[in-house]
């Protein structure tokens, strides 16, 4: 951009990538007994469960090493000799072929291009010296709320959460940052509850109550506020793979935003999680459903549909289930089922035979593979829920529609009659073998035998106290939302590779403690932020760095980019031009053009992109048009979902691409446009009116260097513009919220400059 000062790149601060992508191991001492779960079987799956692992089909001598009666027998190919003897390491032959220097007894096989670490052999040795003890996954057994660990510094926790992280530090020779700034705190909680910055009122309103229960009264209100429901939305938006069009060749349209709005809705009243998983998986099959218990099932039917001529309407059904299937198994249980639909899991206790029995609760809708004549695109498909009029102004008042016309949803409905599931050899639609029954993994939770065997009783299993993974899996979720990293890094996947989690007592001990308060998520929200943990600096030491560097242990806050729907809200807010309705359709804001036509097939409605006008440029991120084969650019750049399937995390990458869009997208542009406007016309002196932009945008008052630095660059480009009156026309006519001619001058035209250089600040779209 020819206007760009060269003095914004200073403000520029890239995003700098953590040294390392692993974790500080935590000491051990000499007497401590190794774990089967932590110490010896990630060894074990890494290196030997690919041939001697749970996968039938796949197992190298008849030898499996994830289950101990299998371990401790005695070697099919070699009588008398056992792979595993505990307490005897010169009868483990297991020992013996890890440190053979014969290729032909090496394991793993070189040829397999895996070896173990001399640390790994050792490990190894070691458990089997102590017993080669077995334990069941850890994530397979139903978790107890243990006793808090003994720490050095009594007076440094503020709740639970505190001694065990507190205790991890210790181990490692860290202590913890100090609090953070009142400013810190307040943007911090903000951002994370609601996705906005603090008003200047608010943060004046905290700075100036200097009570104990300050924090906490803010933490309360803003928990409070309704834009909650937004900011918790986006996962969950994630998670159900929303869109906007259904994806595939024509990719039309569709309506399936009332469902967005009732999750706005849940969170905002604070449904308690059980009973929101519940709804959402078979709501229809409540006694007496609501609408609104069969609103919240278009979770399940989220997911792309087919619109092409030609197909197998089989085929695209089998798809559906199947999508339903691993969105279900990957969003609320963390579980890679999805690895089972071809064969036996290789790493987890998961059959190709379980796989079917849980695909067997979702096969049995009427739902079609295809409906018939491309031509007659629906925005809905079989079954539908129909929402007319009078159902918004009774029971569904939450759902943001302003004319009369009844809207179409897609939703769950049962067959009258079972239709018999069977497993699908290799996966394939048409290649069936055995029928099967509706039924859940016994490895993970048996399924009780009071349960109906259908949607409701799947609903009811997953959110049996005693199901080991779906509140350890949410609340790792809410972890994650709060510290960038659940305390599970792999938060779709709790099983045998996944990441083994960095505080298991203190996981346990919060999803324990998420049942017993009712499944309550601003509970579990709150006791997190009342924290000291959470309350901590993000100030980075040289120990920091050398001992943890990925902050693994939470010695300090991290510092984290916004989501981002996020970063565009964060701009609509500070300048004044977000517009605060909350729910309905999604909206077409500004995209460079030709992009949406360049992934169209030039048929139906979305066959051209129709910017929107008005108010509707002016909506959150959340609430953006969301087209599957293509999806919008902004919020793509900052690592947004493309919605093609569950996801629930998302990459924070670091790329020129970023910096573009800040500096150049017409939205940041005519923010800083419109804010400036503002400002020069309510203060007369530009240093007030620097003040008040740093404090909307970077939610506290600038120091005297930053306002040095800001207003010699306001003088700078006021000189430039006072020569050039015409550069000054041009750049206020980006965006299309309405100018007020006079309001064009080289005094305006700075400081919307100066404003743009804040909103390319690190500091302005990261969480510190």
């Amino acid at each position: 951009m020819k206007y760009f000062s060269p003095l914004i790149i200073l403000f520029l601060n890239l995003f700098v990538a953590c040294k390392s992508s692993t974790s500080p191991d935590i000491p051990f001492g000499d007497g401590e007994q190794l774990s089967y779960n932590f110490h010896i079987r990630p060894i074990l799956s890494d290196k030997c469960f690919a041939c001697h692992g749970p996968d039938a089909n796949k197992q190298e001598a008849g030898l499996r090493l994830d289950v101990e009666e299998a371990a401790y027998a005695a070697l099919k190919e070699s009588p008398g000799k056992f792979a595993i003897i505990p307490n005897d390491l010169d009868g483990s032959e297991l020992y013996h072929r890890i440190v053979s220097t014969d290729s032909n007894e090496l394991m793993p096989p070189p040829e397999s291009n895996l070896s173990l670490t001399e640390e790994e052999i050792e490990l190894i040795k070691k458990w089997i010296e102590q017993g080669a003890e077995y334990e069941p996954h850890w994530a397979f057994v139903s978790p107890k709320k243990g006793e808090l660990p003994k720490i050095k510094d009594e007076k440094w926790p503020r709740n639970e959460i505190d001694y065990f992280t507190l205790a991890k530090m210790n181990k490692l020779g860290l202590n913890p940052n100090d609090q953070a700034e009142k400013h810190e705190l307040l943007k911090r909680v903000s951002l994370d509850l609601t996705g906005l910055p603090p008003t200047p009122d608010m943060i004046n309103a905290f700075e100036k109550d200097k009570s104990p229960e300050a924090y906490e009264k803010a933490l309360d209100k803003i928990i409070g506020l309704p834009t909650f429901g937004e900011k918790m939305a986006v996962l969950w938006m994630d998670i159900s793979r929303y869109s906007d069009s259904y994806g595939y060749q024509d990719d039309n349209i569709r309506t399936q935003w009332p469902y967005r709005d009732w999750v706005i809705h849940a969170f905002n009243k604070n449904i308690p999680y059980d009973q929101f998983i519940t709804w959402q998986l078979a709501g229809d099959m409540l006694p007496n459903a609501t609408k609104e218990q069969i609103l919240a099932t278009a979770f399940n039917r989220n997911h792309k549909y087919t619109e092409e001529g030609g197909v197998i309407p089989e085929e695209y059904r089998v798809e559906y289930v199947l999508d339903k299937s691993n969105t279900f198994s990957k969003g609320i249980l963390g579980i890679t089922m999805e690895c089972a639909q071809c064969h036996d899991h290789k790493y987890d206790p998961i059959s190709q035979k379980n796989f079917f029995e849980m695909f067997a609760f979702f096969n049995n809708t009427p739902e079609k593979g295809y409906e018939g004549d491309v031509s007659q695109s629906k925005p809905a498909k079989t079954p539908i829920l129909w929402i007319d009029r009078d159902d918004i102004n009774e029971l569904l008042s939450f759902i943001n529609h302003q004319d009369t016309s009844k809207i179409m949803v897609s939703v769950m409905e049962e067959l009258d009659t079972i239709r018999t599931t069977y497993i699908l050899n290799r996966g394939l639609y048409d290649a069936r073998t055995t029928p099967v029954s509706p039924n859940t993994p016994e490895n993970i939770f048996s399924f009780p035998d009071n349960l109906p065997k259908n949607r409701l009783g799947l609903a009811q299993w997953t959110v049996d106290k005693n199901n080991p993974l779906t509140a350890r899996v949410f609340v790792n979720l809410m972890w994650q939302e709060i510290f960038g990293v659940g305390i599970v890094k792999s938060t779709g996947d709790f099983g045998m590779q996944g990441d083994l989690p960095s505080h298991p007592e203190l996981l346990d001990w919060l999803a324990v403690d998420f049942m017993e308060n009712g499944w309550d998520i601003k509970y579990l929200l709150k006791k997190i932020m009342t924290s000291a943990t959470y309350m901590q600096s993000s100030k980075v030491t040289k120990k920091h760095l050398n001992t943890d560097p990925d902050n693994v242990y939470l010695a300090r806050s991290p510092r984290l980019r916004l989501p981002a729907e996020n970063i565009r809200d964060l701009v609509l807010a500070s300048s004044g031009l977000l517009v605060p309705e909350i729910g309905g359709p999604s909206v077409k804001p500004y995209q460079p053009e030709g992009l949406w036509e360049a992934a169209t097939s030039g048929r139906g409605e979305l066959k051209t992109y129709q910017q929107d006008k008005g108010e509707k440029l002016y909506r959150r991120g959340l609430y953006t048009f969301i087209k599957l084969t293509s999806p919008p650019p902004m919020p793509i750049i900052f690592d947004g979902s493309n919605r093609d399937q569950c996801e629930v995390n998302r990459g924070r990458t670091n790329t020129p691409l970023q910096a573009l869009v800040m500096m150049n997208d017409p939205l940041v542009m005519e923010a800083s446009r419109v804010l400036a406007s503002q400002l020069t016309e309510k203060e007369s002196e530009p240093e007030t009116a620097i003040e008040e932009a740093f404090k909307r945008i970077l939610c506290r008052a600038p120091n005297s260097k930053e306002l040095d630095i800001l207003s010699s660059y306001f003088e700078e480009e006021f000189s430039k513009f006072s020569k050039d009156q015409a550069s000054a026309d041009d750049l206020f006519r980006v965006g299309e919220y309405p100018i007020k001619e006079e309001k064009i001058t080289p005094n305006t035209a700075a400081m919307m400059q100066v404003i743009l250089a804040m909103y390319n600040l690190e500091e302005a779209i990261t969480k510190i």
